[in-house]
């Protein structure tokens, strides 16, 4: 098998949903591939993808090989593409990272995990599912909980509210720092660093 990574961001396809906070996962990949200033392309395994060095190793020599992805399906389906996309690129379940929202993490934090429950999430349910494996890498990008009584499923469709859209450039900017930390360093090393507590909160 291959030493490549993929990392896959989660959302749902075409210009109704792209600013939705359920689509920052999909927004993290987009960051990504203007750091290494490359361009996702359409491929057959139903998904836009582009093959990407992430992060710096030793010495500032470019990061390991991935390949950074968004499926088309929406979020429900979104086990069938990333799969064939691991076939295609010959990627274990070892070395997937799925970035996506997480209403349980407070709005502009990132955490870390391998493996566990998806909290609801139908791109997570999907991605197991399909895989037949939960034990994967998550970067959980937090969206904070909806206000008052308002529906998790409408909060998630709903896009951005004008004051998260001015912190959502750190928050992109944080999550894909824990993809290429991930990627480069290691689990622990990147939990032990993104999951401090915040001086001030």
């Amino acid at each position: 098998m291959s030493e490549t990574w993929m990392v896959i961001g989660l959302g749902n396809p075409g210009p109704t949903y792209s600013g939705n906070r359920h689509n920052v996962g999909a927004m993290v990949i987009d960051e990504l591939a203007s750091r290494t200033k490359s361009a996702l392309r359409a491929h057959k395994a139903r998904a836009s993808a582009a093959q990407v060095r992430i992060g710096m190793g030793p010495g500032g020599v470019p990061g390991p090989s991935a390949v950074i992805a968004v499926p088309h399906s929406y979020m429900n389906e979104s086990g069938g593409p990333v799969k064939a996309l691991m076939g295609f690129f010959s990627v274990t379940p070892e070395r997937l990272v799925v970035v996506h929202d997480e209403l349980d993490i407070p709005a502009g934090d990132v955490r870390l995990k391998l493996g566990g429950g998806e909290g609801g999430h139908n791109g997570l349910r999907s991605i197991s599912k399909s895989l037949g494996t939960k034990d994967y890498l998550r970067v959980r990008v937090g969206i904070g909980r909806p206000p008052g009584r308002q529906d998790a499923a409408d909060f998630v469709l709903k896009d951005f509210s004008p004051t998260e859209r001015k912190e959502l450039p750190f928050l992109l900017d944080s999550a894909a720092d824990a993809v290429e930390m991930l990627v480069t360093q290691g689990l622990l090393d990147t939990q032990q660093k993104f999951h401090a507590p915040v001086a001030g909160r």
